[in-house]
């Protein structure tokens, strides 16, 4: 059994990589600088060299894997997010397609079931579309909102604050990435499932903004205090940052797009993860704030 991860040395994929070799399975991994695996990793691995963005190289590199974990690369920095997600994607639907491999799992998100709308999550649309239309079997795992964004703005929490756009009473599901990587696994090492299947990642609670803070205070040992602002609020952070247009769009338009939206997934046995935000933040954001 060949399975290729993509990204494998990011929040998700490098838990898809350990849990694959605890598994027996030595992974071929797509990697652009081999020197982030550590030296174990590398031993019991098949390391491939390259960009993800160079069609060739992924289409060589996945060539006979059995089953692909797909993460898309695009930064959110990048000035045209959605058709450089489609575009990087189309290597894997193309080899998909072409029956270079068997089967994919894309990393997705809640939100790319609206097709058009959601800033940069329209690049995971589009990219389970190229993957649905490809006749491989494919697995879309749509998401919540990383436990892990909250690192971002270290700087903010530093200072007590948390700042969001969403609407800060809204709950939302909320996931650990490491979580998201045990799924993952397991559905790449699982031969029981065929054609096209969706499933959400939904964490073990939904949270508004307003829960999040206050789980953070008790978490972090520190008052942690909410402050809500507006999309243009955030469009003029990130234009004073130097970011493109089409990135300020793409970054604004994922909650924008999303801020009332009820997953296609209910809540249930297959989509519930078990790592809470309390136990993740005191064990991942409080040293960073040491």
């Amino acid at each position: 059994m060949t399975i290729a991860v993509t990204t494998p040395t990011g929040h998700v994929g490098s838990r898809v990589v350990r849990l694959l070799l605890q598994a027996g399975v030595r992974p071929r991994l797509l990697v652009r600088d081999p020197a982030r695996l550590d030296a174990a990793t590398r031993e019991r691995a098949d390391v491939r060299r390259g960009d993800l963005t160079d069609a060739a190289f992924v289409r060589e590199a996945v060539a006979g894997a059995r089953s692909v974990l797909w993460v898309d690369p695009t930064p959110h920095t990048c000035a045209e997010p959605v058709e450089t997600s489609r575009r990087t994607g189309a290597a894997v639907a193309d080899a998909a397609r072409a029956g270079d491999v068997g089967r994919v799992v894309l990393l997705s998100s809640v939100g790319a079931e609206k097709r058009h709308g959601a800033g940069h999550l329209d690049g995971l649309a589009r990219v389970e579309e190229q993957l649905d239309a490809s006749g491989a079997d494919v697995l879309h795992l749509r998401c919540g909102y990383f436990f892990s964004n909250l690192a971002l703005d270290l700087a903010g929490l530093a200072d007590g604050v948390l700042t969001t756009s969403a609407d800060p009473h809204r709950p939302l599901p909320w996931v650990a990435p490491g979580d998201i990587g045990e799924v993952a696994a397991a559905r790449l090492l699982a031969d029981g499932w065929r054609g096209r299947v969706v499933q959400a990642v939904h964490g073990p609670e939904d949270l508004s903004f307003t829960d999040v803070a206050a789980v953070l205070t008790g978490a972090l040992g520190r008052p942690v205090r909410l402050n809500a602002v507006g999309d243009d609020d955030v469009r003029a952070t990130l234009r004073a940052a130097g970011l493109p247009p089409g990135a300020v769009e793409g970054i604004v338009g994922m909650t924008a797009g999303t801020r009332d939206l009820v997953p296609e997934q209910p809540r249930d046995v297959v989509t519930t993860t078990p790592t809470t935000l309390a136990g993740w933040a005191y064990a991942h954001l409080r040293p960073l704030l040491a």
